[in-house]
């Protein structure tokens, strides 16, 4: 069997990762001189707690490498393979870091996948790679499977406000303010693993709509289509959103997930967002 091995920035719930037996490696988020590993010590409700009070932008670091160290002593021991479904290498050290950590264990097969997404996106991929190890496919068809649907994925997000991005230089400071008494609501994608823009709305309420009208026009429907929607802070939208898109799209299930601190970073609250497959 192949050993599925996610990390927060998929925003998957911890008792659903549990439950499979899933590994979940951290990132880490620092306020000032304090670090905080993200799945212990700093739920997403804690960290808007401190990012609402910190007067400065918290940092955030990729994984250490030995938090990959008893995973790969494990596949090991049982003579299994390891694929790591990992965030974009453009975004986060994520990728590097398990790199380096597989070196120490040159005679265990691991595979380290840069997904060119976060998020919901990820957290479907990482869905679909323990699917088949749970089926007894090869670390090869699961590789080969998900490199076949890492160029197919889109996310739209779109922020609340764009003080986070100011803060964390995305933006310039004229620009924000301009923005925000425009009532401007950019939209946001990940465009080749990287956060790019993808259009502006005057409101909330027509960047949502968009957001429905984007996924009409590109997602097929069905199970392989993995719709998803992301959030923070924004479970009520967040349920309105999976209701229209329920009414306009063939798809057996919508989950939503909750962003995790490292992106929150960058986002800020109440950010939301779709993802699928075409």
């Amino acid at each position: 069997m192949t050993i599925i091995v996610a990390d927060t920035t998929c925003g998957l719930p911890r008792d659903m990762l549990a439950q499979r037996g899933i590994p979940l490696v951290p990132q880490v988020v620092m306020f000032g001189e304090e670090s905080f590993h993200d799945d212990k010590d700093l739920d997403t409700a804690l960290f808007l707690q401190k990012l609402k009070a910190s007067k400065s932008l918290p940092k955030t670091a990729a994984p250490e490498p030995p938090l990959y160290y008893p995973i790969f002593e494990e596949a090991k021991k049982k003579g299994e393979s390891v694929v790591i479904v990992a965030p974009t290498s453009k975004a986060s050290g994520t990728v590097r870091s398990a790199q380096v950590a597989a070196q120490e264990f040159p005679d265990v097969d691991i595979r380290v996948v840069d997904s060119q997404t976060i998020s919901c996106n990820l957290a479907s991929l990482v869905l679909v790679a323990d699917n088949m190890a749970k089926d007894g496919k090869s670390a090869d068809e699961i590789v080969a499977t998900l490199e076949d649907m890492i160029p197919r994925g889109r996310i739209y997000f779109l922020v609340d406000t764009l003080e986070y991005l100011a803060k964390g230089g995305r933006i310039g400071g004229a620009k924000r303010l301009v923005a925000e008494l425009l009532e401007i609501k950019p939209i946001l994608q990940i465009k080749n693993g990287q956060v790019e823009p993808f259009e502006q709305q005057r409101t909330k309420k027509r960047a949502l709509a968009r957001l429905v009208e984007v996924a009409v026009e590109n997602c097929k429907g069905g199970a392989s289509a993995h719709l998803c929607v992301l959030q923070v802070e924004a479970e009520a939208d967040a349920q309105a959103l999976v209701a229209e898109l329920k009414s306009k799209i063939d798809v057996p299930h919508i989950p939503i997930y909750e962003l995790p601190p490292a992106i929150v970073v960058h986002a800020g609250p109440r950010a939301m967002g779709i993802g699928f497959f075409v």
